[in-house]
């Protein structure tokens, strides 16, 4: 087995990739509006990360599973990440992926980046079509925070040498917990919050500040 140096745990929505996914769910479930806005207050930290994720997700009732993949093909990664993610894994950095978006699309990313790694949230399915309700547990900023000490636990991984990449208030925690916890194109309260601070969405200007490549 390959020794593992380190960590690198990344949110999606709006840090791996531009887009927030639940947003364009609801463009297609014609609420785009009320979704963005709950979304923008959520990621600013002014409401509950999971009151207002299960409201979305109501708002998303009846939308067929086949609407995943007309969204897949829309979304944008941010500059240089297929790049970023090979230069850690080629330097022995395992890659994570923990969201508070969906597995249908993040597990779907995972695999395209070659990632085995990745946590999100549950949407319950019947009959191919989204119930408006969630199952399992939600990937709040505590889980968000839990799931990166335990992939390290898991790779032996010391807590100095994980970094955690994110942008709104619900990574906050894994932010602060990382050894390395970088805000990226951040929400105000981030900026506020965590000292490093990447503006560009260009992910290859994180490498620069990650001391044990």
């Amino acid at each position: 087995m390959k020794k593992i140096k380190g960590l690198c745990v990344l949110d999606v929505d709006g840090t791996l990739i531009e887009e927030e996914v639940i947003d364009l769910l609801g463009k297609e479930a014609e609420c785009e509006e009320e979704v963005a806005l709950l979304t923008a207050q959520a990621m600013r930290g002014e409401l509950d990360f999971e009151e207002s994720l299960r409201k979305r997700v109501s708002l998303l009732k009846g939308l067929s599973i086949d609407t995943f993949d007309k969204i897949y093909h829309e979304l944008h990664l941010s500059k240089n990440a297929a790049q970023f993610i090979n230069t850690l894994q080629k330097n022995q950095i395992e890659v994570g992926l923990v969201s508070g978006g969906f597995t249908p699309v993040v597990e779907r990313i995972a695999k395209d980046l070659g990632i085995s790694l990745f946590s999100a949230n549950q949407l319950e399915i019947r009959d191919g079509h989204l119930t408006g309700n969630l199952v399992g547990p939600i990937i709040s900023r505590e889980v968000k925070k839990e799931t990166l000490i335990r992939w390290a636990d898991e790779l032996e991984v010391p807590i100095d040498r994980t970094i955690a990449i994110g942008d709104g208030a619900n990574d906050l925690a894994m932010l602060k917990r990382a050894g390395i916890g970088i805000g990226f194109c951040a929400k105000e309260i981030v900026k506020e919050e965590i000292p490093l601070q990447i503006e560009e969405r260009d992910l290859t200007k994180v490498l620069n500040l990650i001391d044990f490549l």
